[in-house]
């Protein structure tokens, strides 16, 4: 095996409990720097000077491509170079100023990833402006509550989304005086807001706007506020998150300490797919690095289904991915291997079976097996494109099995991250070629601080052999409150330290592991209390089921379920079973809930849950939980108040038929 080495020292010793707060662990930060701290650079302190270096550096670089549409069909990548997208930023900067906005004044982005969004952002950057990105992915609710509560003056809106945002009038208009669209606007749409005293402009005529104005770009300092980022937030109404430029270039600095020390940096020469939403701090983040490399961002066409088509053809060397869409492709992968026949099977899982072993006991992904990178994963490696050499996950757990059969097969680096938008995205992240990272999410990220804080009431010693507590984090990445709401940032805020409400442990290489959510506990009518995240993520491991959500509370005993099944898994169990309905018809089967019942008993069995811990009835629901039903967050993660809301008649059939 390969040798188990910490990533981390401690620069802090632990704390007992006192004035009424749980005992706390140690401090520790990354074995790669001894500052809390980056170095400074010369002229880099702030997300504008990013850019304007790159620019300096790079001028004819590519920067931002789409493809190209002919008759209909896609072509080739179209790019402007670092130059080119200077002198437009410049020109929408100037037409901002001539409209009135300056420092401090709040701008809206709102609508999927296109070269034009980064153009406005770099704007706001230049400017001193807070880019308030809106939610691609939200109704026009939660957009209306954001300009509103953030006072949104000004928002650059992709075409189609211009319509969604009308439906925000008039009450948005009493912040909202100028709209400009990423394409085109119609008659109707500028007569529509004229009335409201908004003003309203095509791409081409708001690039005009400034063109015979000319303004100094303000002096911007590293502690000023960037952008305030909206998280979706599982119950209530968005929060504000403030982040400032110090934030941002901190995260930056951590990203590059950490893959320099492993021979891995981003370079001018990299490619970058942009898919996932701009809108989250995840996306912001690396494609801030990817600018700072002065290297490539293809934006995708917006469809998932056409994604695979979009990287085949950009060829990317970075790409980042939140777990479901990486659990794709293993499903994927994984029914190709299983349909290949007898001898690709046996051919594959030797390979397999050798390059893991050999990456086990120390190897270098690259060097473990290249016979067999060659001979049967190349296939893997040109559905991504072929040139891919670092995947990085984040946003919500990877799962273990998915992520090991993914760092063996893909010829590439797969690096779990962790972080919130309150913490810049990146608060831990594995080491690349650390097998035994499989599961964790890696040590603290350079220039931050670390230590877990006891949960007494669920169990979890910060100062046992093995510390468990919520993890807390200090440092320059850490946000500077939220927006509007200073009783909401006392409450995260305690001591310097973020509380994340996440419980972590530490591993012995000084990786963390996250196994449970603070919030996530319930009691039982027994008193016995239940971890419900650290459950899901036991019975989400069974292979017939895709999705789990489990309920209980204090006045039932034993805990329901509402389940998505897998379909194959399903259907194989009918055929198996000589049972001849379709995959809705066996979802309301009472034999089909006993088989998945029964898959769940084995697991719990098999992981020594307590009985209380036990599913004692299940509802199967064809239907994955999804964001249409405002069942999950954009990020994929549950609105457990919405989903009891959603199912509450089911739930209490169940309590009613199981007792």
């Amino acid at each position: 095996m390969a040798e188990d080495k910490s990533f981390i020292v401690e620069v802090e010793k632990a704390r007992d409990a006192k004035d009424g707060r749980p005992s706390m662990g140690p401090v520790y930060r990354s074995c790669f720097t001894k500052d809390v701290s980056p170095p400074p650079i010369q002229g880099l302190d702030t997300c504008w000077d990013v850019f304007r270096t790159a620019v300096e550096k790079y001028p004819t670089n590519p920067m931002l491509g789409r493809r190209e549409i002919v008759n209909g069909d896609p072509g080739k990548f179209n790019w402007q170079t670092y130059k080119e997208v200077y002198d437009l930023v410049i020109k929408i900067g100037k037409s901002i100023r001539a409209c009135g906005y300056g420092e401090g004044v709040k701008c809206g982005i709102y609508g999927a990833n296109c070269p034009e969004w980064i153009m406005s952002m770099e704007a706001c950057n230049a400017h001193g402006l807070y880019c308030v990105p809106l939610y691609d992915t939200l109704g026009a609710g939660a957009v209306e509550f954001v300009i509103s509560h953030a006072e949104v003056s000004i928002a650059f809106v992709e075409e189609k989304k211009i319509p969604e945002l009308l439906k925000t009038f008039p009450k948005a208009a009493e912040y909202l005086k100028t709209i400009v669209s990423f394409g085109k606007v119609s008659e109707e749409q500028k007569q529509e807001v004229e009335k409201l005293g908004v003003k309203i402009y095509s791409w081409d005529e708001f690039l005009e706007v400034g063109h015979d104005k000319n303004f100094d770009l303000p002096v911007k300092k590293k502690s000023d506020i960037c952008t305030i980022m909206y998280t979706s937030g599982t119950t209530g109404d968005p929060k504000g998150v403030l982040i400032s430029n110090e934030n941002i270039i901190t995260l930056l600095s951590g990203m590059k300490k950490i893959l320099g020390s492993c021979n891995e940096q981003m370079h001018e020469k990299d490619v970058y797919i942009s898919y996932l939403p701009l809108a989250h701090i995840f996306d912001r983040i690396i494609e801030e690095g990817i600018i700072w490399s002065g290297a490539a961002l293809g934006f995708w066409r917006g469809d998932i289904k056409l994604l695979m088509e979009d990287i085949a053809e950009l060829k990317p060397t970075i790409f980042c991915a939140v777990p479901r869409v990486l659990d794709r492709v293993y499903t994927g992968l994984t029914e190709k291997i299983n349909n290949g026949g007898f001898v690709k099977q046996t051919m594959f899982n030797w390979a397999y079976t050798y390059k893991l072993h050999s990456m086990e006991r120390g190897q270098k992904h690259e060097t473990a097996a290249p016979l067999m990178d060659k001979l049967v994963f190349s296939k893997v490696k040109q559905a991504l494109g072929g040139n891919v050499r670092i995947v990085l996950s984040g946003a919500a757990p990877l799962s273990k099995h998915v992520e090991g059969f993914l760092r063996v097969v893909t010829c590439a680096h797969i690096l779990q991250g962790y972080g919130l938008t309150e913490t810049c995205a990146g608060s831990f992240v594995t080491i690349p070629n650390e097998i035994n990272m499989l599961g964790m999410v890696g040590p603290p990220l350079p220039y931050i601080e670390v230590c877990l804080e006891s949960v007494p009431e669920m169990g979890y010693d910060a100062l046992a052999t093995k510390p468990r507590g919520e993890i807390c984090i200090k440092g320059g990445t850490v946000f500077a409150g939220y927006h509007k709401r200073e009783d909401l940032t006392k409450e995260v805020m305690i001591d310097g330290w973020f509380h994340t409400g996440d419980i972590g442990e530490w591993q012995p290489n000084g990786s963390m592991k996250i196994i449970d959510r603070k919030k996530n506990i319930f009691k039982l009518s027994q008193g016995e209390y239940v971890a419900v995240e650290n459950l899901e993520n036991i019975y989400v491991q069974v292979n017939a089921i895709e999705s789990i959500w489990i309920y209980g509370n204090s006045f039932e005993h034993f805990l329901v379920a509402v389940v998505n099944p897998s379909k194959k898994a399903v259907e194989d169990w009918a055929q198996a079973n000589d049972m001849k309905m379709d995959f809705n018809s066996l979802c309301e089967d009472s034999k089909a809930k006993h088989y998945i019942l029964g898959e769940l008993l084995k697991i719990a069995k098999e992981k020594k849950l307590k009985g209380f811990e036990f599913v004692k009835a299940v509802h199967l629901d064809p239907v994955p939980f999804d964001m249409e039903r405002d069942l999950l967050t954009p990020t994929f993660k549950k609105k457990r108040p919405q989903l009891l809301k959603y199912y509450q008649n089911i739930i209490d059939e169940m309590y009613k038929t199981a007792k």
